[in-house]
Parts: structure tokens; sequence; C-alpha cells
């Protein structure tokens, strides 16, 4: 698939892939789901599921270390700034650190996939739903999947092609 085209499936996840609410119950569902799906699947990923005023679940399994944390700062730091997924900016500047006149220094904000916008009903997007560990299209396939198995989608029908 073409750039512009997995830029375009992007979008659509981001306008599609809607929470009816946020809260602590619907993070730990979520978050949980994310967790038993990289122990059954031995994957090392962090998952950190957070509103813009503070963090609703957070959990790490074997192979991470301290650098998935921050590497989970600056990813919600860019979806945060910049509202749209992180794998979005990566498909639509490139890697390519963020310029000092954007007001995003690199030491606080990355482009790298696993950022995803949480989007509420009348309220937008108030947090993120934030996977590292992985390659940046995989972070953002698996935050995908994760929404996706919680609204009740096909997943399939909102993956990315593999590449």
């Amino acid at each position: 698939m073409a750039i512009a085209e997995d830029i375009a499936l992007i979008k659509r996840q981001e306008q599609e892939l809607v929470l009816p609410r946020l809260d602590e119950d619907v993070a730990f569902s979520i978050g949980a789901a994310v967790r038993e799906r990289a122990l059954a699947e031995g994957l090392s990923l962090v998952v950190d599921i957070c509103t813009w005023d503070r963090r609703l679940f957070f959990a790490a399994t074997a192979g991470t270390g301290p650098d998935n944390a921050e590497w989970v700062r600056r990813k919600i730091n860019t979806v945060r700034r910049f509202q749209r997924a992180s794998y979005r900016m990566v498909l639509e500047r490139g890697e390519a650190p963020l310029a000092p006149q954007l007001g995003a220094d690199p030491a606080d904000f990355v482009v790298a996939g696993g950022g995803f916008p949480l989007r509420v009903p009348g309220a937008g997007i108030i947090g993120c739903l934030t996977i590292s560990g992985l390659p940046g299209r995989d972070d953002h396939g698996v935050a995908v999947a994760a929404l996706c198995e919680h609204l009740g989608l096909d997943r399939g029908v909102y993956a990315l092609p593999a590449q």
C-alpha cells in the first residue's frame, strides 16, 4: 500500500476508533488486554493509557527497560501537540526530529509510531494510548487492534497491511 493510502487509513482510524468514555475502568480493560496479548505472543512492550492530566494505566513486559517509558513520554507529547497518531507523523514527514521552530524539542517529542489519540464524543482528543517496544508500525498496529477489540470492531478492517 502506498504511503498516501496508509495515511488515509490512519486518518480513518483516528476518526472512527472513538471511545464512548475514557475512565479508569476503560483504561484497565484496554491496557490489560494489550498486556495479555504481549504475554501470549512473547512481545516485549510497554503500554500506557493516559488523559492529558494523568496516567490511567501502565504495564511493561519482560525485555523492556527505562528507555521504553521515555519513548512513551515523548510519543504522548507528540500526539498531544499535533493531535494525530504518532505513526501518521512518521508517514507524513519521515522520522527526522521535529524542527525547533515548531516548539517541539527532541528531548520531549519524537516522531515514532505507537502513540494513538483517544477521542471521546463531545470532548475531542482527551488522551493517548501508547505502545513502545516494537518497530513503530507494529506499535501502532497493537494500539489499533486493542481499540478495535475494546469497541467490538473487526480489527482487520482497520489494520495497516504488512510491509
